[in-house]
């Protein structure tokens, strides 16, 4: 099971998450409570081992912007929080080459009807199949209108359908609400990729609670297949 610890701040958080056993490690430059700037991510990644993703987190439209971040900041991917938007990510493909990956997010709504969402997601999914520029896909909760880093998990049941029908050629990353008590439950629900948290194994904003990181971790890799 591929686990991404996301919304590092510092480098004692993410070489612990390493140190622990995570695949990825994630940098939130999106608006956020947890924000970083390139300089900053710079810092971290310098000292962190190239076998390790580093993945930063994006809001903006503009691919400009996100290459250059990328570049500065050492990143090995770039995850776009805004949804899937086809023109930014075939830009993105032309400016970064095939050494940086790009992971799009949809959002699945916790507020929304359940027949809503999976029809929704379903279709996107097909959609980026068919362009063939993105391997891996996050899935997150948006509530209330907020996407991301709410701590809320949307209906895994009814979400059964779509992570067991994922088009071929793509995987699917699930985020939204996970933390060591429920990640194992997701992962034998959902069968996903991959597995991202953030909030979930925080003490505060910001800063990791190395005991709930290394339950998570633990936890992710005992019920998922290595």
């Amino acid at each position: 099971m591929w686990v991404k610890i996301c919304a590092n701040t510092n480098l004692e958080d993410a070489a612990l998450a390493i140190e622990l056993g995570a695949d990825a490690v994630g940098f939130v430059f999106a608006k956020s409570r947890r924000q970083v700037t390139v300089p900053q991510v710079a810092a971290i990644t310098r000292a962190l081992p190239d076998s390790v993703e580093r993945i930063g987190v994006f809001d903006s439209a503009d691919a400009s912007e996100i290459a250059a971040a990328v570049w500065e900041a050492r990143l090995s991917a770039a995850q776009l929080h805004r949804g899937y938007d086809e023109a930014l990510v075939a830009r993105l493909s032309e400016m970064l080459g095939d050494t940086v990956g790009i992971i799009p997010t949809l959002h699945w709504s916790a507020d929304s009807a359940d027949s809503t969402s999976v029809q929704g997601i379903a279709a996107e999914l097909e959609h980026i199949a068919r362009a063939g520029i993105a391997r891996r896909v996050l899935v997150d909760s948006k509530v209330n209108g907020i996407s991301g880093g709410t701590g809320v998990r949307f209906d895994w049941v009814s979400a059964r359908q779509v992570f067991s029908e994922v088009p071929k050629g793509l995987q699917l990353i699930l985020a939204g609400g996970l933390n060591a008590a429920n990640v194992g439950e997701a992962i034998r629900e959902l069968n996903p990729a991959g597995v991202d948290v953030a909030s979930g194994v925080e003490a505060s904003a910001g800063k990791k609670d190395p005991a709930q990181l290394a339950s998570f971790i633990r936890a992710a890799r005992y019920t998922g297949t290595p």
